[in-house]
């Protein structure tokens, strides 16, 4: 049929709570209703995520998802940033709320999507709206192979604590025989873990790690990417 469109109605603790950590991403409340029961409507451009208050709801345990096509994901991340920056000093990576950063992962077509969690535990999943049709250079390395499933672990299935122990495993074992580009990588993504798991003392060591790394400007090149997520995580501990 055409013309159909689907609309996500997720659960909520707070329509208040949800209206407000929604307006600091950029949305707009354009429904708001306490009776017979609670509800809103915040928008975004031309899409609108739908809330419905409950009386009891455990945000570490809740179900609510669902899926984003966007035309850029990292332009919206910045967006996003952004907007927790200016209303916490820092981008929100760790506990409830909190949003991932985008990365290409093995098994969504190569996507570079990233996860955001609202206050009463919802995942909102961004992915791009097309396809990276580029093929992904493959991993030079066990540490860069070990990284790819490290992230699926991590993002799409939301288990930080058994990322954690596949990446120390090999960085432990591999991690030297590793081109550096891809050592950085793993690197600052399990800091990145460790902020998000509120470890920041072993998330600093890593940080320390990473600046102490010698690289050519060819590698520094390569692992730009790498380098700045590690400066913005440096400057949240």
């Amino acid at each position: 049929m055409s013309g159909a469109f689907t609309i996500p109605l997720l659960p909520c603790r707070s329509i208040d709570e949800t209206s407000e950590f929604y307006r600091m991403l950029g949305f707009e409340r354009t429904h708001h209703q306490t009776r017979p029961n609670p509800y809103i409507v915040m928008a975004r451009d031309d899409w609108q995520l739908h809330f419905f208050g409950v009386d009891v709801l455990d945000p570490e345990n809740t179900y609510g998802t669902c899926l984003v096509f966007v035309p850029d994901t990292g332009k919206l991340w910045d967006e996003f940033a952004a907007g927790m920056r200016a209303a916490h000093g820092k981008v929100l990576v760790e506990g409830i709320p909190r949003v991932t950063r985008p990365r290409k992962r093995a098994n969504t077509g190569n996507r570079a999507g990233f996860s955001l969690t609202d206050p009463s535990g919802n995942i909102i999943r961004f992915f791009p709206q097309q396809e990276d049709t580029a093929k992904a250079e493959a991993p030079q390395s066990k540490l860069g192979r070990t990284l790819a499933k490290a992230i699926v672990l991590g993002e799409a299935k939301g288990d930080a604590a058994q990322a954690v122990k596949l990446l120390d495993s090999t960085l432990a074992r591999s991690g030297e025989e590793a081109p550096k580009p891809e050592l950085l990588d793993a690197l600052v993504y399990r800091a990145e873990l460790a902020v998000r798991l509120g470890d920041r003392e072993k998330a600093a060591s890593l940080l320390k790690q990473v600046d102490d790394t010698e690289l050519t400007d060819a590698e520094r090149d390569a692992a730009k990417g790498a380098l700045a997520t590690a400066q913005d995580l440096g400057e949240q501990l």
